[in-house]
């Protein structure tokens, strides 16, 4: 059997905060003892992005799946009891423990197993991963999996000094959101493709440090702290052999997909990485510039934004190009 994505959704928190409002905030925040005050536009022009979502103060990382999970099952017509393995993939968490795919099934009302999955940007790539493998060796027929992201939580806004300032930026690209897939066994079509890879080496690079070993408690690490060019060049350091094979093993071109979904930070290294793959621009779904860097929900959202504006359906190949902070790379090809 193959496992075939059945239906996807993504949920967006209905507030929205411009990049104006992220840097007159930070502003406003440092200020008072005499921090640092950033240069008016500089968010929008490095990263492209106009605006990302912020979720209510009484959401959390699992309300965001839910509701995302809902409008998945509904589109199915299916009720929660309808699935039999329930994964959560995501960056972000509603607590250490339990796993919050627990609390996501208690929303739901499921009664399946459930477990997370967590590898920061493609947390929900590899929960695909998993629910493929899980399928097609029988354990389970009807998957499904979600994330939540709630990076709004960790975002430095009191800032010192410039060098502050770069080490937080990327906290200032990061957008919440929820999204989810019905993953199901199916005799043809589905999932045909999936390689994943990391270069573990430069885990350093980005981090958000607290709650685990190292630094359980202090409210200094509970900030985003990271190096966009350093990630960048990490990135692209690791080489684009695992997308390049993707295509040799299976003698497709990025043309013959109907869209090519790719996590999305800022919209300068989107057409780096475009340029260097050589995706036709027509392929992308850039949903960057009004929704932010959604962490593990950036693909999902794409296919569900292509899907609600007709540019794929039943039949069509989709790519899923995954590049997460650790430094993992991952890509999966499915037919819809």
């Amino acid at each position: 059997m193959r496992a075939r994505i059945a239906a996807v959704a993504a949920y967006l928190p209905e507030r929205t905060v411009t990049s104006a409002e992220v840097e007159a905030r930070v502003t406003a925040e440092s200020a008072a003892d005499g921090g640092y005050r950033p240069h008016p536009t500089i968010v929008e022009r490095m990263t492209g992005i106009r605006a990302r979502h912020v979720m209510r103060d009484d959401e959390q990382a699992s309300d965001l799946a839910v509701a995302a999970a809902r409008d998945v099952l509904a589109r199915r017509g299916l009720q929660a009891a309808g699935i039999d393995l329930l994964i959560f993939g995501s960056a972000s968490q509603d607590l250490i423990e339990p796993a919050t795919a627990h609390i996501v099934a208690a929303k739901l009302g499921a009664a399946c197993p459930v477990f997370d999955v967590k590898n920061a940007c493609n947390s929900f790539l590899n929960g695909l991963q998993m629910a493929d493998a899980l399928i097609r060796t029988g354990q389970h027929e009807r998957v499904l999996v979600c994330t939540g992201e709630s990076p709004s939580r960790a975002v430095r806004w009191k800032v010192r000094d410039r060098a502050q300032f770069v080490d937080a930026f990327a906290g200032y690209t990061l957008s919440d959101g929820g999204a989810a897939a019905l993953v199901e066994a199916a005799p043809d079509g589905g999932i045909f493709y999936r390689d994943f890879a990391a270069v573990s080496s430069a885990w350093r690079i980005g981090t958000l440090p607290a709650g685990g070993s190292m630094h359980p408690r202090d409210p200094e690490y509970t900030y985003f702290s990271g190096d966009g060019r350093r990630l960048k060049d990490a990135f692209l350091a690791g080489g684009p052999e695992i997308f390049t094979t993707a295509l040799q093993k299976t003698g497709l071109g990025w043309d013959d997909f109907a869209v090519v979904a790719v996590h999305q930070v800022t919209l300068p290294y989107l057409e780096v990485l475009r340029s260097v793959l050589g995706v036709p621009a027509d392929r992308l779904v850039v949903t960057l510039p009004e929704h932010g860097n959604v962490a593990s929900a950036s693909l999902p959202l794409q296919l569900a934004t292509a899907l609600a504006e007709g540019r794929c359906g039943p039949g069509d190949r989709i790519a899923m190009i995954g590049l997460a902070g650790g430094i993992s790379l991952g890509v999966l090809f499915a037919e819809l």
